[in-house]
C-alpha cells in the first residue's frame, strides 16, 4: 500500500519544467540537424543502428531519443523507436510536408538573445532589434526566413489559392507584400494560368522567391518590386493585394498607412489578403495566435498579435468596406477585405 501524498494540491512542476524548455527547443534543433527522424523513418530504430547512421554517440542517442519520446515526437516500444504521425508527416525528410527547415529562422540566435533579457523590454516597451529588424534591407534574417520557411507555409498558401477561388482562371494581377519565399503568389500562379504576381521584398529576399517561382513553373508571371512596403510604387489595378505574416510587425499608425496606400492600389472590388495569427478578443485564446504577441515584443519595435475587431476597423478606417476573417485549421487565420 503507498503513502498518501503528505502534500496534496499544487506542487512546482510546473515552474521547473518551464524554466528547462528551452531544451525542448534544443532537443528537436539536434534531431532535426542530425536526421534523426529521417533515419527512423528509412529503419534505423535501435540506438546502435541511429548512432552509426547519425554519426553520434549511443549515449548521447539514448538521451536524445528517449527525450523525444517524453516529448511525443517519437515512440519506443522496449528498445525500438518508432515515429508518430507528427514527425512521420512534419520531420522526415522523406515526406513531401517536411517543415523541418524551420529551424534554421526560427531558432536563429538574433531571434532567441532578445528574451534573455524579458524584462528590460517589458519596462521599455519595445525590443531593441525592432527598428533594425523591420527596416534594414541588408538585415540577412529575412533571407534566413525566406529559405527556411517556405515548406510550412504550403499548406497554408494552397488554402489562401482555394478560398480566393484560383482555380478558376480569372484574369488577376497580384500585389504579394513582403513576400518572402514568395509561396503565397507562386501558390497562386500556379492554381491560376492567368495571374500575374508581383513580389514586393527585400533584394536579397526576392532573390530567393525568383528561385522558387522558376522551380514552380511560373517564372514568367513572378515579377518583383525591390524595396520597402511604405516606399516603393505599387503602380494600380490590382485585383489581389497579399500581406501574409507582415501586419504584426507594426503598431496601428504605421498600419493605417500601408492600408491607404494599398486601398489606393487596388482596382474597385478588389480583396486584400491577410494573413495573421490572430487571437480572440480575450486575447488569450487560442494559445498559439494568442502567445504570438510575445514573439513580436521581444523582436519588434512596436509589433503586435492583434484581434479580428482591431484588423476590421483599421482596414474601415482604410476606406475598405468589409473584412472577413476565416480561421484555418493552423495557427494562422486568414482575412479577406474587400475595396
Amino acid at each position: 500500500m503507498s503513502a498518501a501524498n503528505p502534500h496534496p494540491g499544487p506542487n512546482p512542476e510546473r515552474i521547473f519544467e518551464t524554466f528547462n524548455a528551452y531544451q525542448k527547443t534544443a532537443a528537436l534543433k539536434a534531431a532535426i540537424e542530425l536526421d534523426v527522424f529521417t533515419a527512423v523513418g528509412q529503419g534505423a530504430t535501435t540506438i546502435p543502428s541511429l548512432a552509426k547512421r547519425c554519426q553520434a554517440t549511443e549515449r548521447g542517442m539514448r538521451i536524445l531519443c528517449d527525450y523525444l519520446v517524453i516529448n511525443e515526437f517519437l515512440q519506443k516500444n522496449g528498445q525500438e523507436y518508432a515515429l508518430p504521425e507528427i514527425s512521420a508527416i512534419f520531420l522526415n525528410r522523406q515526406s513531401p510536408a517536411y517543415v523541418g527547415s524551420a529551424a534554421g529562422f526560427l531558432t536563429l540566435p538574433a531571434l532567441i538573445e532578445p528574451f534573455w533579457d524579458l524584462a528590460t523590454i517589458v519596462r521599455t516597451g519595445s525590443s531593441p532589434r525592432g527598428e533594425s529588424t523591420t527596416h534594414d534591407p541588408n538585415n540577412s534574417v529575412w533571407v534566413d526566413f525566406a529559405r527556411s520557411m517556405a515548406p510550412l507555409q504550403k499548406l497554408a498558401a494552397r488554402g489562401l489559392a482555394e478560398i480566393l477561388g484560383a482555380s478558376a482562371g480569372e484574369k488577376w494581377k497580384v500585389l504579394d507584400i513582403a513576400a518572402g519565399h514568395g509561396m503565397y503568389g507562386i501558390t497562386i500562379a500556379v492554381e491560376n494560368p492567368n495571374a500575374e504576381v508581383f513580389a514586393l521584398d527585400w533584394p536579397g529576399v526576392l532573390q530567393v522567391a525568383k528561385e522558387n517561382a522558376e522551380a514552380a513553373g511560373v517564372s514568367s508571371r513572378f515579377h518583383t518590386l525591390p524595396g520597402s512596403a511604405f516606399e516603393v510604387p505599387y503602380g494600380t489595378d490590382y485585383d489581389i493585394v497579399l500581406l501574409t505574416g507582415f501586419l504584426h510587425h507594426f503598431d496601428p499608425p504605421a498600419i493605417a498607412t500601408l492600408l491607404r496606400k494599398i486601398h489606393a492600389a487596388l482596382k474597385p472590388g478588389g480583396r486584400a489578403v491577410t494573413v495573421e495569427f490572430v487571437p480572440n478578443e480575450d486575447r488569450v485564446t487560442p494559445p498559439i495566435p494568442a502567445a504570438f504577441s510575445m514573439v513580436m515584443l521581444g523582436f519588434t519595435k512596436a509589433g503586435d498579435a492583434y484581434p479580428f475587431s482591431e484588423y476590421d476597423r483599421m482596414f474601415r478606417a482604410a476606406g475598405f468596406s468589409s473584412s472577413e476573417l476565416r480561421r484555418t485549421p493552423g495557427p494562422q487565420s486568414i482575412i479577406v477585405s474587400r475595396k
